[in-house]
């Protein structure tokens, strides 16, 4: 994991690979953004100039090297684009300066310390410029070269050090935002290794070992529930989808409490760590990515070791539905009928729609310990991509100020997400001639009808929402601001969120 420092030295004076400045884009050309004051004044003010020269234009994204001035101890210059320049008086927002960070640390990958002399104006932007610097430079890198001289794809280790100029090391509120950015970067990048490691190697079994393992090192309350124990339980769901498997289920429950917590809140992840469809097999070509049908778990683990880490004022448990969904003899069929632990049975139409299967179970074990409100996360379906695209994730739930806060938190996090409905027509297309439910119904608006069905198994008076995570939680395509290729860990930061909100009492 890269190394956080805040620093008070001066850019010319700090040994370093690189020093990382921003560059707005102005009306007239690039601007230099404030931090880089320094670097500025060493190129006789003209530094605007000639990053123009260079063809910089401080888009977003964009990334420009230099040699540095005569007299600065590091090297290079490296100038990020912070896209266009805030309206007077405005400062740049948090996301932009996440981007910026991340791409820097990114392109920075094989140096040893960089400098980042962005816009720092509070604690929040040196959070933000942290969290980004972390996230953008990470890699997985466990499978290469039989883990003897780990690596990134273009063959450079990760960037090891970055330091913030401007920090205030002694500042309580800076060394907070530092810490906390420390937290949730490294168990976000912990969900992210979860979600790229094959499937070979990561199975219920071996994910729950990982659960525990965290657990006792962070002061959580284990348990974990294997076949034998969720056949005595009655987990109909989740023994279902895992029966044609030669890796059996198990639901973990991890519990982080705090003494002076007043709220409880249950975060419920689907955890298939490999989905074939099962009987109802994928299509050539769909399967090549289903090791990453265990996000919502990685997200919600993530999250409650988050929250521990931080010693959030919250209590919140987090239950994870792992299976791996497999075609074989003992496999669930499409007719069978399942009986969920709620009690409720279950006609299965379409075995390859089984995180509602999964989830059902957890959802209905959460509710049984009355929480003030349950967040389920899941790559659910292939319907919300569709909708809302790649980079994008659903919000679904029983109550529309509880939907909205949480699409609030997700967007001051910089987790792109969108408020979607439930429309109850939908849920007719569920009624079954056998059984209680049905786990398919009609294929238009197919997200919102699985939120419906998941609707059934949460608890009476208990508030609930949905976050559907299959677009951005894991990309397929290049690296982008400080999201890498393969696990994302989209979710993780929405929850934390959520929980430091619930902590301090803003959310009712």
């Amino acid at each position: 994991m890269t190394a956080l420092t805040l620093s008070t030295a001066a850019a010319p004076g700090l040994r370093a690979d690189a020093i990382v400045i921003g560059v707005a884009k102005g009306a007239k050309g690039p601007v230099v953004a404030p931090g880089a004051e320094a670097v500025d004044k060493a190129y006789d003010g003209r530094l605007a100039g000639v990053l123009e020269t260079l063809g910089a234009s401080g888009a977003e994204g964009e990334v420009t090297k230099l040699p540095a001035p005569s007299g600065f101890k590091a090297p290079l210059v490296l100038a990020v684009g912070l896209g266009p320049v805030p309206e007077k008086d405005a400062a740049y927002d948090s996301e932009a300066l996440r981007k910026a960070a991340g791409i820097a640390a990114r392109a920075l990958a094989g140096s040893k310390k960089a400098a980042f002399a962005l816009p720092l104006t509070d604690a929040a932007d040196a959070g933000a410029i942290g969290e980004g610097a972390l996230l953008g430079a990470y890699s997985f890198d466990a499978y290469k070269d039989n883990g003897k001289d780990p690596k990134s794809k273009n063959g450079k280790a990760p960037l090891a050090e970055v330091a913030l100029l401007g920090g205030k090391p002694r500042d309580k509120a800076y060394k907070a935002a530092v810490e906390r950015a420390v937290a949730v970067s490294e168990e976000l990048n912990r969900a992210r290794d979860l979600v790229n490691t094959p499937p070979n190697d990561l199975n219920p079994e071996s994910f729950a070992a990982i659960a525990q393992a965290a657990a006792k090192e962070h002061g959580i309350k284990v348990q974990v529930l294997d076949v034998k124990a969720l056949e005595k339980g009655g987990y109909g769901g989740i023994l279902g989808v895992g029966a044609g498997s030669a890796a059996g289920p198990r639901l973990v429950k991890l519990s982080y409490t705090s003494s002076k917590a007043k709220k409880h809140l249950a975060f419920v992840g689907k955890g298939i760590t490999y989905d074939s469809g099962g009987i109802s097999l994928k299509p050539a070509g769909h399967n090549e990515t289903m090791k990453c049908d265990m996000s919502g778990a990685a997200a919600v683990f993530a999250a409650v070791v988050a929250a521990a880490r931080l010693g959030l004022e919250v209590n919140v448990t987090g239950w994870l539905a792992l299976a791996e969904n497999m075609p074989s003899g003992s496999a669930t069929r499409p007719g069978d009928v399942l009986r969920m632990y709620s009690g409720k049975t279950v006609e299965v139409l379409n075995t390859d729609a089984e995180g509602r299967l999964v989830l059902a179970d957890a959802l209905w074990a959460a509710s049984q310990e009355k929480p003030d409100a349950i967040v389920d996360v899941a790559t659910l379906t292939g319907a919300m991509v569709l909708a809302l695209g790649n980079r994008t994730f659903g919000i679904m739930g029983n109550d529309d100020a509880f939907r909205t806060a949480l699409y609030e938190a997700a967007e001051e996090v910089g987790e792109p997400a969108w408020p979607m409905p439930m429309p109850e027509h939908l849920r007719k297309g569920m009624d079954s001639p056998t059984a209680d439910i049905a786990n398919m119904g009609e294929r238009m608006g197919g997200g919102l009808v699985a939120a419906l069905f998941l609707r059934e198994f949460v608890g009476g008076g208990i508030t609930w929402a949905h976050l559907d995570i299959a677009g951005p939680a894991f990309n397929e395509g290049g690296p982008f601001g400080y999201t890498p290729k393969g696990g994302t860990g989209s979710g993780v930061r929405t929850l934390v969120r959520l929980a430091e909100l619930t902590a301090a009492g803003d959310l009712g």
